[in-house]
């Protein structure tokens, strides 16, 4: 591995199963991808090392739009199934790379931005105008992204993008930037074992099932010849059972 490398990713293998998990955290690429042949060759290769479903846990204010790009585009192009979970912020160029993504989770805290491209130009106005035409078409690159997963027209996420929208996780499902919202494992498996249910009118018609069969088996044991334990007729019972409904 190239000894400057400054990797702000992390690979994590489950014990427990075939899934890797991939952590991104920070800015992506401090340093451009634009002029580095390193850094996303050890990514991807890092991303091949393996087989299966990931898990990417995503928490970034964004960075460089060509390292995003090209984290993307390999997502996309990998065999198994993407899950991005934002634990805490998808914002900017880190918010493209979630959008490669089978599914992606957010925490009921975690955001995410969408905001046009920035850089820094420096030169006469002819340069100037090279650099707003840049911009413009990195922004439609980006809105290409957008559009494949959240299916909004390029107006509606062009005004998005102007306004720089902050998006929490319901909003992020609603418009589908985010599939759903990462739950509580522990919590729903509970709910899974253990499922508490009363019905009122259930409790009262088994009462009275087994009621009606006590008297049956006492009318059979009278015909018979057979004293039966005395007790209060159904009818009765019946009355204020309905009264106790109440």
């Amino acid at each position: 591995m190239h000894k400057d490398l400054h990797k702000f990713w992390n690979w994590v293998k489950c014990e427990d199963s075939d899934t890797r998990e991939l952590y991104i955290n920070g800015i992506i690429a401090e340093e451009s991808w634009f002029d580095d042949d390193v850094t996303p060759k050890v990514f991807k290769a890092e991303l091949n090392a393996g087989k299966g479903d990931i898990v990417i846990w995503l928490n970034s204010p964004g960075g460089d739009c060509i390292s995003a790009s090209q984290i993307y585009s390999m997502l996309m192009d990998y065999k198994g199934k993407v899950t991005v979970k934002i634990d805490g912020l998808a914002a900017s160029a880190a918010s493209v790379i979630a959008m490669a993504a089978t599914q992606v989770l957010m925490a009921p805290t975690a955001l995410m931005m969408v905001h046009n491209p920035l850089t820094v130009a420096i030169g006469d106005s002819d340069e100037m105008q090279k650099a707003i035409a840049m911009l413009s078409e990195v922004k439609e690159s980006i809105i290409n992204a957008y559009e494949i997963k959240t299916g909004m027209s390029r107006a509606k996420i062009s005004h998005l993008m102007d306004a720089e929208t902050w998006l929490n996780a319901n909003k992020a499902i609603e418009l589908g930037f985010a599939d759903g919202i990462l739950e509580d494992e522990k919590k729903r498996v509970q709910q899974e074992d253990v499922t508490y249910a009363f019905s009122r009118r259930a409790v009262t018609n088994s009462l009275l099932d087994k009621l009606r069969h006590k008297n049956k088996d006492a009318s059979a044991v009278q015909g018979k010849g057979i004293p039966s334990i005395p007790g209060i007729p159904v009818e009765q019972l019946q009355k204020r059972l309905n009264l106790l409904k109440h």
